[in-house]
């Protein structure tokens, strides 16, 4: 049993119009999968005979999809201007798609009308009424998505209701309203729509924003508020220049917020996992600020935040981060409090005592103080928390190191490290080469341990980031460095700072080194 409030995503249509975005066909075939699995009602393919890409996609769908609850449906626009049905392209292809249901597109605005089809407004009309009832007639389900809507009914609403009411009375069963330009508000959305129902009481009426002024996710929730059939959207607001209603925080608004069940408790929980799978497809990094589904929409800094979820969990979160799929998490900071200390030491398998807590807390304030950056540097956090309680790393011991770059002849740059170290007793010295400084002493080290620590081979460097921290000082200036490692279980960041970038960078790396050696020992 289908909701009453039906969800059509337009990811891989609408969405695929982002700068940036450029999806294969196999892309698109798992991004429906995923998007399927999620639970929403209607996934948009694309726009049939617009391009190879979306004919290739169609025809593979027809034996490589079997959706458990999705429609798939096709995109395209109505005839052309003063045409006729029977022979359009546009609309040959549409069926040739095979989809269930069509969506076709057609102008809502007489200023199109006039000045882009160059057509009368009779002939707009026509346009509209013709393509659905022959789309109709060939046992598709139609839906018109009504384009420039909303400006269309400030400029004319008379025009703006004549051609809905042409494509109702044709026989489409959703009369979708964009707003195509994304400049409404929504109290001028809930003007229009409300105009509209009252106008066409017994039409099925859906919406479709951009978020152009940042209101598109608002406009959805008024537009649900006043009781439209369907919402259109793409999952992490996808879309042409600013992106369309997002999906991501529409649809656990409307499950969560307003008690409308459009997704079943172990979809929702879905969400997060879907999401990031998603904009690993599309290969544009999310915004860990995103609500619900980004990495820092439950993530606690402040002192008193922490302080308060130790004690309470919904102190200082809305909802559990669990409904859809993301987790709480402790960053700490020069901010930090002695609940958010321990809690972050618990999360790495690390006990502090109140006493412990404080000196760490004390001696965090001073590092951030000179340019450290403990929120990305969870391995730096855990050998500070380490130590306070008495341990010292005993896998190594520098004696000292030297860098050398040489550029040469061919121009080919190398760069060559020395390091001298301890390693349980035994002084070891190694050379490594590599294409940078750091590279060059990450590999000195390497071979420096392992024959006594062969597990050394499993880590990598994943990250290298350096920021200049006083760039009043010029050359002089401290340096920051963070490094991110990672063997095949997971990922830490650690931090060096110091007016000598090599130095900065050997802090972080042996510090990485050091927390792959303790994290693979105590597996």
């Amino acid at each position: 049993m289908k909701p009453e409030l039906e969800i059509y995503d337009t990811t891989l249509r609408d969405g695929s119009q982002q700068e940036g975005i450029s999806l294969t066909v196999g892309d698109k075939l798992r991004v429906a999968r995923l998007l399927d699995d999620l639970g929403v009602g209607y996934i948009e393919g694309g726009w049939p005979g617009a391009n190879p890409k979306d004919n290739e996609f169609f025809e593979r769908a027809k034996t490589e999809l079997s959706f458990s609850n999705a429609t798939l449906t096709a995109f395209g626009s109505t005839r052309r201007p003063n045409g006729n049905v029977a022979d359009d392209a546009q609309l040959s292809a549409l069926l040739d798609a095979e989809t269930e249901v069509i969506c076709i597109v057609g102008k809502a605005w007489d200023y199109h009308v006039r000045e882009a089809l160059r057509v009368d407004l009779d002939e707009g009309v026509a346009m509209v009424a013709e393509s659905v009832d022959y789309l109709q007639g060939k046992g598709r389900k139609v839906f018109y998505d009504a384009e420039h809507f909303f400006d269309g009914f400030t400029a004319n609403p008379a025009y703006a209701l004549r051609v809905l009411k042409a494509a109702f009375e044709a026989g489409a069963e959703r009369l979708v309203l964009c707003d195509t330009n994304g400049g409404k508000l929504p109290g001028e959305v809930a003007v229009t729509v409300q105009a509209v129902q009252d106008f066409l009481p017994d039409a099925q009426i859906g919406v479709h924003f951009h978020n152009d002024v940042g209101c598109a996710v608002a406009s959805t929730l008024t537009s649900v508020e006043l009781g439209v059939k369907q919402v259109q959207g793409c999952i992490n607001g996808y879309g042409e220049r600013t992106g369309n209603a997002d999906f991501s925080t529409i649809l656990p608004d409307l499950v969560l917020k307003m008690g409308i069940p459009v997704l079943s408790e172990e979809r929702l929980a879905s969400l997060s996992p879907i999401a990031h799978h998603i904009a690993e497809v599309v290969n544009i990094s999310l915004d860990p600020h995103r609500p619900y589904i980004g990495t820092s929409a439950f993530t606690h800094k402040a002192g008193l935040h922490t302080s308060a979820l130790a004690r309470r969990r919904d102190a200082y979160e809305h909802q559990d981060p669990k409904e859809v799929g993301n987790e709480t998490r402790m960053v700490v900071s020069e901010l930090a409090g002695k609940a958010s200390v321990q809690s972050k030491a618990s999360e790495l398998g690390l006990s502090l005592s109140d006493d412990q807590a404080k000196v760490i807390i004390g001696q965090i304030k001073d590092l951030e103080h000179r340019g450290h950056h403990f929120e990305t540097a969870d391995g730096t956090f855990e050998l500070l928390v380490r130590s306070a309680g008495g341990w010292e790393q005993d896998f190594f011991e520098l004696e000292s190191f030297r860098v050398y770059t040489e550029r040469r002849r061919n121009e080919e740059v190398v760069a060559e490290a020395t390091v001298k170290v301890l390693v349980d007793g035994t002084r070891v010295v190694t050379t490594g080469e590599g294409v940078g400084p750091v590279h060059a002493l990450d590999q000195a080290l390497r071979t420096a341990l392992k024959i006594e620590y062969p597990q050394v081979a499993d880590l990598r460097l994943i990250d290298y980031r350096v920021r200049v921290l006083d760039s009043g000082e010029s050359t002089g200036a401290r340096v920051r460095v963070l490094l991110e490692t990672a063997d095949h279980v997971g990922s830490w960041g650690t931090i060096g700072v110091h007016e000598n970038i090599i130095e900065a960078s050997w802090q972080a790396l042996a510090d990485g080194i050091v927390v792959g050696l303790l994290r693979s020992e105590s597996r």
